[in-house]
């Protein structure tokens, strides 16, 4: 079964736009655990991209909402994006074993991590300043 699969119990945070982008970001790693070769690179940076605008957004209402955790979260999504750009580029070199191996493990227990514990805070800031 798929690490990538949509679970509210485990997923949901409360903030519409939050469970919807974590969602999609979901359904766009889980479309690459099974992607043929010939199709890994465009579909890997349509989760680039995506990661891109969901992290943007996520700061920008920290940002808006004066979150006490931003630093460090916006730390967090630098490490991230590098790492997702490093294996892009090793991708791009023809080695994909990497790239895979990182989706079949790292990424997901990331994402898993990173939604239970600093978005799961920026959650409650957001809900204690009224937002939903």
């Amino acid at each position: 079964m798929s690490r990538y699969l949509w679970q509210p119990e485990r997923h949901a945070l409360g903030i519409e736009a939050m469970d919807r982008t974590h969602a999609e970001c979901l359904a766009l790693a889980r479309a690459l655990e099974e992607c043929p070769q010939d199709q890994l690179a465009p579909r890997f940076a349509e989760l680039i991209g995506h990661t891109e605008a969901h992290f943007a957004a996520e700061e920008a209402r920290m940002q808006a909402s004066a979150c006490p955790s931003t630093p460090e979260h916006q730390a967090e999504h630098r490490r991230v994006l590098g790492d997702l750009r490093r294996f892009a580029s090793s991708l791009a070199r023809g080695r994909p074993a990497m790239l895979r191996a990182y989706l079949a493990e790292g990424f997901a227990e990331w994402l898993e991590q990173h939604v239970a514990t600093m978005d799961a805070a920026l959650a409650a800031h957001l809900k204690d300043c009224g937002e939903s």
